[in-house]
């Protein structure tokens, strides 16, 4: 394929459990994101963006594939494979003449000490790390850099003061990015850039820590009512994988507790607090900033930025410290289901937009496909955004509702089967199989601390609600193959 107008490169940038509320340009000054400031002016800003389950593995089995996890089956972390159907956005742009590059995290099968299992991904080039850990004896290429560099991980991960930003994973991730990009600029390319930050532990470099006062920060949305809101939930089982002591170091702030419970300080600054939590995790996101700069700098000097799309989003958020809770799992609050979603492409995107359209990130393959004039195939959910992003529709409505699903996550005999339904103002959530249930007015409440669930007032919305969620389920389910015959 020759490099011309249909065919632009495409950088996708995706870090790992970083909430919407964490870029400065887009109302959140509360930390300083100059680089992803500037992507942000250069391009749309999709200020309600949805990822469809709070873990990552069925994350991003979803926006890879245009589909809801449940209707790829893929609904829990730590799968042994994953199936070559559907082909990943990256197949079918390696089918269509890109190269295709993966730099970082899949996370589509287990990384538990082993390299995951690849399925045809598309990808010829293959920068592999899922994690900042060297438990496995080879793949891991990240740990192979560093002893290039005349370092071992795991030593760098035992200092206090956190992995030195120059040997980061992060930093790793945007060296690797900028090579890949300058060995293929003849010709169209697919860079996936999977940045495991965020993530806990959180332990940033001691460098980046410094710029950060947890006495200063904004604190977390917390009210003592959260206290008994979650020992309602008490039935669902907020832990993850990132909540089991083998994957926390013991630099992190906040240790894990016991589930779906409030138990953090949110008001203080100190040992076990929700302040100090913020910001290790703001200091983690200024590394970002600062290696998404570098890369945007990279493009700039090959000549490669007017031609290439860059989006930046991230598999799902974080609730660091809201309602009293940390990490990921179970829920559905905005820090933990609501994403940063930026697209860039200049000359082309409109400049400087703040979308306030409903948008999942299964929108973001087919309108990858649109863009590079391939048709997406019926069974994708997502919608493309490409008339947005040109200025031929209005920035203001996409979707009429997003859904997110938390599916037997755990594996265990009582695992919850919960989905959200969000049309914009009314949040629906549903625990299936413990008759358990979540409902608020995000428009009087953003903040969801009323849960309306049992107000006798709501009871009829409630109906509603719940008959349009089930609609919707029933409505988005993979129907399966295309028919050969009648019979």
């Amino acid at each position: 394929m020759n490099q011309d107008e249909s065919s632009p490169n495409i950088l996708w940038i995706c870090t790992d459990q970083q909430r919407y509320d964490t870029i400065s340009a887009l109302g959140y000054p509360h930390l300083s994101t100059p680089n992803l400031d500037q992507l942000a002016a250069e391009g749309a800003a999709f200020e309600r963006a949805y990822c469809q389950a709070p873990i990552c593995t069925p994350s991003r089995a979803s926006f890879l594939t245009g589909m809801y996890p449940s209707s790829i089956h893929v609904n829990r972390n730590g799968n042994p494979t994953f199936s070559d159907f559907p082909p990943l956005i990256s197949k079918r742009l390696a089918d269509a003449g890109y190269t295709c590059g993966l730099i970082g995290k899949l996370h589509l099968t287990s990384a538990y000490g082993r390299v995951e299992a690849r399925t045809a991904d598309g990808y010829s080039y293959w920068q592999y790390s899922h994690a900042p850990r060297d438990d496995w004896e080879r793949g891991h290429d990240y740990a192979d850099w560093l002893r290039s560099k005349g370092a071992e991980l795991s030593e760098l991960t035992k200092d206090p003061a956190g992995v030195p930003a120059e040997l980061h994973q992060t930093t790793w991730c945007a060296e690797k990015t900028i090579e890949f990009i300058e060995a293929n600029r003849d010709h169209p390319w697919f860079a996936s850039v999977n940045i495991y930050d965020p993530h806990p532990p959180f332990n940033p470099p001691q460098a980046y820590r410094d710029k950060f006062d947890p006495r200063a920060v904004k604190p977390p949305l917390f009210r003592e009512s959260d206290l008994a809101q979650q020992a309602k939930l008490a039935a669902i089982d907020f832990q993850s994988e990132a909540r089991q002591p083998a994957d926390l170091d013991i630099k992190s702030p906040i240790l894990p507790q016991s589930p779906a419970r409030a138990y953090i300080e949110p008001q203080t600054a100190g040992e076990r607090d929700a302040r100090t939590l913020i910001a290790a995790y703001y200091a983690m996101i200024s590394l970002i900033d600062d290696q998404v700069g570098r890369i945007l700098e990279g493009l700039e000097a090959n000549g490669q930025r007017e031609n290439t799309i860059i989006i930046f989003t991230s598999d799902h958020g974080e609730t660091l410290g809201d309602h009293g809770l940390i990490q990921k799992g179970c829920r559905f609050y905005e820090g933990l289901v609501r994403v940063p979603l930026i697209w860039s492409w200049r000359g082309r995107f409109v400049n400087g937009l703040r979308s306030s359209a409903l948008v999942e990130l299964t929108d973001i393959a087919p309108t990858l496909l649109d863009i590079c004039g391939l048709e997406a195939p019926d069974y994708m959910v997502g919608k493309s955004l490409r008339p947005i992003l040109s200025g031929e529709a209005a920035p203001d409505a996409h979707r009429d509702v997003v859904r997110c699903e938390f599916i037997d996550a755990l594996d265990m005999p009582d695992a919850s089967v919960a989905t959200m339904h969000f049309d914009g103002r009314y949040k629906l959530i549903v625990y299936h199989n413990h008759h358990l249930g979540e409902l608020y007015d995000l428009e009087a409440d953003p903040g969801e601390f009323d849960d309306l669930w049992e107000s006798p007032a709501h009871q009829s919305l409630k109906a509603e609600l719940l008959l349009r969620s089930f609609d919707t389920t029933m409505l988005t389910f993979y129907r399966g193959p295309d028919r050969i015959g009648p019979m």
